[in-house]
């Protein structure tokens, strides 16, 4: 015969390890709706009609969840005050985006991602920009603040490892700027490599294993209380 008797010094511990991993299930399964939502929200966006491109009076309302990749329009020229290059890996390799100073017709600013160059095509005159009055649609992009993983923007020698709209704008002194940039869309019936920069190659694609994370949780949650009641049960002849 068998019966359970608790030993206080384990069952104690052994609850609140239980209890993290149940509350690390719960918190996947938050992760996974508020993913699922945000994936539905970037897909009906990519697929409507472009609105007009925030202006000043809405740049403190913008957030990831209800900015990040709506198409936008913006008309107005660019600023001849020359491009940022900043670092990128792409499908075609490694080289930089270009990030253009732009003022609008109601005469805020803002940066354009008019698209990728390679490497060895750095120079001004491989990335012409264009001179008159632009209409420029494409995704909007918040601002990436600092750098990129273990490598910080230096304005001061002109290096960029992300596109940090307050920073290149103070370094081209045309602040304030909007805290976002749109990433220009592909053009209808361009041909791959007619021109540069190339445009269009932003990928947009979220991971989404939460469920499976929380399975895990809960998988561990269980494992340990059988565990727990193993360690805690005697055996009595």
């Amino acid at each position: 015969m068998s019966k359970f008797a608790p030993k206080w010094w384990l069952l104690g511990p052994g609850m609140l390890i239980i209890l993290l991993l149940l509350g690390l299930g719960v918190w996947q399964l938050q992760r996974l709706a508020w993913k699922t939502a945000l994936i539905e929200r970037v897909e009906a966006g990519l697929a409507a009609v472009p609105v007009n491109a925030p202006g000043p009076q809405d740049w403190e309302r913008l957030s990831f969840d209800t900015a990040e990749y709506r198409r936008i329009t913006v008309s107005g020229r660019y600023l001849p005050t020359g491009d940022f290059l900043v670092k990128a890996v792409t499908a075609r390799g490694p080289g930089f985006w270009v990030l253009s100073p732009f003022e609008t017709d109601d005469g805020w600013r803002l940066f354009i991602n008019r698209g990728f160059v390679p490497d060895d095509r750095q120079a001004p005159e491989d990335r012409p920009i264009p001179l008159d009055r632009q209409e420029v649609t494409g995704l909007l992009r918040l601002t990436q603040p600092g750098g990129a993983f273990l490598r910080d923007n230096d304005p001061q020698a002109n290096r960029w490892f992300s596109r940090d709209t307050a920073a290149m704008a103070g370094a081209a002194d045309i602040a304030p700027v909007a805290p976002y940039f749109i990433d220009v869309e592909a053009e209808p019936g361009r041909q791959a490599g007619e021109t540069l920069p190339v445009p269009g190659l932003t990928i947009v694609a979220f991971s989404n294993r939460h469920l499976g994370y929380a399975f895990t949780w809960f998988a561990l949650a269980a494992v340990f209380a059988l565990l727990l009641v193993q360690a805690n049960r005697i055996k009595n002849e």
